[in-house]
């Protein structure tokens, strides 16, 4: 059997289902830089298209409960993916696979909104609150030229699905408080999507020293809202 890259699948996928991407702003992606990704997260689509439109593979981060899932668990692997620790852990294996990738200066990928977006289907392009653990890896990952790269990913014409009822999903992740709530796990499938690539944020020697001291909390959270608020704002320029 012919192997197949993450990055052949990415545009495989894209192929497949026939979507149309608008890219904008490419030339913000920093060359001969660390970078750690941060994107919005809305379908099964995000991680292949952000990877077909930028050509280049990235190792994203993804849900603990995709690594519990048949088809999807064997769909992360042929991605590439990283599946985080489950909820009631610390997630130190997240972080130290995470700085091995990046000191190897392959691209990781975070989608700080969690699976929440995708699994209660959100309005399109609505952002919700950013978890912190990304702004935590750029702050005390002990690597040289690192930046974070906020992608907005906007919807314009998409399909919705159903994939399974999350009590499904329950049984296979107990652990899980998303699937406490009933319903249906939806899926979303990009028709035409805009691509837009936002400004580089530099992480240098000053803030590492100051997140090692007593502000770690207070810079995670800056840093968290300083990427959200690009992001919003990348979608909002695409509606004006």
């Amino acid at each position: 059997m012919k192997f197949i890259s993450p990055l052949q699948l990415s545009h495989q996928f894209i192929n497949l289902f026939g979507t149309d991407v608008s890219v904008h702003n490419i030339d913000r992606i920093p060359k001969n830089k660390r970078i750690l990704l941060v994107s919005n997260h809305r379908s099964v689509l995000d991680a292949p298209l952000i990877m077909s439109v930028m050509n280049r593979s990235v190792r994203f981060i993804c849900h603990h409960y995709m690594s519990r899932v048949p088809l999807l668990r064997e769909l992360i692997r042929a991605m590439g993916a990283i599946p985080l620790d489950s909820p009631n852990q610390r997630q130190k294996k997240f972080f130290e696979r995470s700085v091995e990738l990046l000191k190897s200066r392959e691209i990781v990928g975070i989608f700080p909104e969690g699976a929440q977006p995708m699994v209660q289907n959100n309005p399109p392009n609505q952002l919700s609150r950013f978890h912190r653990g990304f702004a935590h890896l750029a702050l005390q990952a002990p690597v040289d030229d690192l930046i974070i790269l906020p992608v907005a990913i906007e919807s314009i014409e998409e399909k919705k699905h159903t994939l399974a009822p999350l009590k499904l999903f329950s049984l296979l992740d107990p652990s899980e408080p998303l699937f406490r709530k009933g319903g249906w796990h939806s899926a979303v499938v990009y028709k035409r999507a805009h691509l837009h690539f936002g400004f580089p944020i530099s992480i240098d020697d000053e803030q590492k020293s100051r997140y090692r001291g007593h502000h770690r909390f207070r810079l995670a959270e800056e840093l968290s809202q300083l990427c959200s608020e690009q992001i919003s704002g990348l979608l909002k320029q695409g509606n004006l």
